[in-house]
């Protein structure tokens, strides 16, 4: 059987406060462990931060945002799961990964979480 793919990921504001997500990934190719945690750091800025709304995954940042937020999500790790897909997109690892490559190569937009959380802009 093949295994799913649990992408790990935090938000980590200036005070070191840390707050965690993942999202499991299907993996039908079998697409090994070291092939995507590479592609994906050469994808993340600084080898680890990332836009989450970019790439459709949840932002996982506190409920109260203060002036130590940013905007930036870090990547964890990756790892193999038996646990069911939990993607809302239903994405396999394969096409999460192009997504993430593509959105590299565009820029991760940048934005100051608490203007946006004044003007009341809604992510995923």
């Amino acid at each position: 059987m093949l295994q799913n793919i649990k992408f790990g990921y935090l938000y980590r504001d200036a005070s070191n406060y840390k707050m965690w997500g993942e999202v499991i990934f299907t993996n039908p190719d079998g697409i090994a462990l070291d092939y995507i945690n590479n592609r994906l750091k050469l994808a993340f800025d600084f080898k680890a931060y990332f836009i989450a709304d970019q790439i459709n995954i949840e932002e996982v940042f506190f409920e109260d945002i203060t002036d130590d937020d940013h905007c930036y999500h870090e990547f964890y790790s990756v790892e193999f799961t038996e646990k069911k897909g939990t993607d809302p997109l239903n994405r396999t690892i394969t096409s999460f990964l192009k997504q993430v490559e593509l959105e590299s190569l565009q820029g991760w937009r940048a934005f100051d979480p608490v203007i946006r959380d004044l003007i009341g802009i809604v992510s995923i």
